[in-house]
């Protein structure tokens, strides 16, 4: 994502979700707690269109994505958009599945470690945005549901078949996108769906304080990481330890190599600038 900007100017309202940012970390909150958070063609739209800003912004060190009330995310709104997909033609579903999925490339795209802090609900496209963040710190009420072949439509929606068989593997990727079934915590725990695990009611805050840890540690450095995690998934080997040596070589250069150095040598904690 650059951080050059053109004619456009900063977006002072998103209508469809609430945002708040504090010293380094972006709090992103799906805010429709009467319908369990479900997703609007509004809230895709905002998702889709968030990232790039706070990428640009260049302040944002770490975001945690969460839910208002009982869940985390119900999904698309059943009545909101299905209704509306059913009298669309190909040319607009296309556009609408193409939006879904711009939504998701922009968490795993974005300069920044994501946090999603889940509790209850997780299902549909709501698991896929979990699925999507760097890290899922949930407690004992998270479930997830990729409910896609429940509505008759292919469990690979939004890159759900992409993303869930580098997490969990093949195997347990098959089964929840096949079947659809429910998982709750304990299993998603223990089949790596889960990253942190927290007493209930616990998420919210475990999440802002790993995404605080992240904040205040060498962005660029993470930034790197996380660009490496995803370049890396469908490399051949030699072409990513080539890729490794280059990010090094570029890292070697950077203030915050310098400054571990000095602070090294100086018996302090070094001071991250993210440069």
């Amino acid at each position: 994502m650059s951080p050059f900007t053109g004619s456009a100017s900063t977006t002072e309202e998103w209508r469809h979700l609430r945002l708040t940012l504090d010293s380094g970390v972006a709090t992103v909150t799906l805010a429709r707690p009467d319908r369990l958070n479900a997703l609007t063609f509004g809230a895709y739209a905002d998702l889709r269109d968030l990232l790039p800003e706070l990428a640009r912004d260049g302040s944002v060190r770490a975001l945690v994505l969460g839910g208002e009330g009982r869940g985390f995310c119900s999904g698309g709104d059943v009545e909101e958009i299905i209704g509306a997909t059913l009298a669309m033609d190909t040319g607009r579903l296309l556009d609408f599945n193409r939006m879904t999925g711009q939504a998701v490339r922009a968490l795993r795209e974005c300069p920044f470690p994501v946090v999603a802090a889940l509790h209850g609900i997780a299902a549909g496209a709501g698991a896929v945005l979990a699925l999507a963040a760097d890290f899922r710190v949930a407690d004992p009420t998270a479930r997830f549901a990729f409910l896609f072949t429940r509505v008759g439509l292919s469990g690979g929606d939004m890159g759900a078949a992409y993303l869930l068989p580098r997490v969990v593997g093949l195997g347990h990727a098959t089964r929840l996108l096949m079947l659809g079934d429910t998982v709750r915590a304990a299993e998603a725990e223990r089949i790596g769906l889960i990253s942190q695990m927290t007493d209930e009611g616990g998420a919210d805050a475990a999440a802002h304080a790993l995404a605080r840890r992240l904040a205040e540690g060498p962005a660029l450095a993470h930034a790197q990481t996380k660009a490496l995690l995803a370049a890396e998934l469908d490399m051949p080997f030699a072409a990513a330890v080539e890729l490794d040596a280059a990010t090094q070589a570029l890292l070697m250069n950077s203030a915050d190599y310098a400054e571990f150095h000095a602070a090294f040598t100086e018996g302090r904690p070094p001071v991250w600038r993210g440069a």
